[in-house]
């Protein structure tokens, strides 16, 4: 049987693991008692204390390069703290939402893949890429009943994809710059309103006319106020 020759630290591992005990990772020596364990490492009870101030740690305590440190001891150092797993940022930090965060921690709420540089969207504390926000909170088109990804149309109380907002009589494009009329919760443009029947064109007139009154006494309220 050949021997081998060891280091002091890798000779105490060897003999922490025939005895089915801890090293500690302060000390780098076998631990007899039970072990303090932080983060699946295992201290002396009396080696788990702060690197600078020399105070005992608790399972608040901040690792940083390898050392322990107290809380107030670790925020006198200046080192970020990620958002998400409460650990120090040593490289590149995201600021978002507030807080700091590593950037492969900085991640969509719904999908939880990171953004990587990319562009998010906030929503009560919370960010999301643009594909899960306009799912979640993003405007409906009222025609197609999909997410509108771009410019929206706000006609007759209701949202529009630039696309979907046409005449529902004769299906030509509409603006807000075109004339039109409501028929139906859908936009009728001049052309095919002027086509409706003359008994139909004086019912909508009316209703028109009934809408108006009923907005007038809010107005005056308002200004008597």
């Amino acid at each position: 049987m050949t021997g081998r020759h060891l280091c002091r630290p890798c000779h105490n591992r060897e003999k922490a693991k025939g005895l089915g005990k801890y090293i500690c990772q302060r000390c780098h020596l076998v631990i007899d008692e039970q072990p303090l364990m932080f983060r699946s490492d295992a201290y002396h009870p009396d080696h788990f204390n702060c690197t600078h101030c020399g105070k005992e740690l608790t399972a608040e305590a901040r690792e940083l390069k390898g050392e322990l440190y107290c809380l107030p001891c670790h925020d006198k150092m200046g080192v970020p703290i990620c958002g998400a797993c409460r650990r120090p940022i040593e490289g590149r930090v995201v600021n978002a939402l507030g807080k700091q965060w590593h950037v492969e921690h900085f991640v969509c709420a719904k999908c939880e893949k990171p953004f990587l540089g990319h562009r998010h969207y906030e929503k009560k504390g919370l960010a999301y890429c643009e594909t899960h926000y306009n799912q979640l909170f993003g405007d409906v088109c009222y025609n197609c009943s999909h997410v509108i990804e771009g410019d929206v149309v706000s006609a007759l109380n209701k949202a529009w994809c630039v696309g979907c907002f046409s005449c529902s009589t004769c299906n030509s494009k509409l603006t807000l710059k075109n004339k039109f009329v409501e028929f139906d919760m859908k936009p009728v443009c001049k052309r095919c309103y002027e086509k409706f029947p003359l008994e139909l064109k004086k019912r909508l007139k009316k209703l028109s006319e009934l809408t108006s009154r009923k907005a007038q006494p809010k107005a005056a309220d308002l200004n008597s106020a």
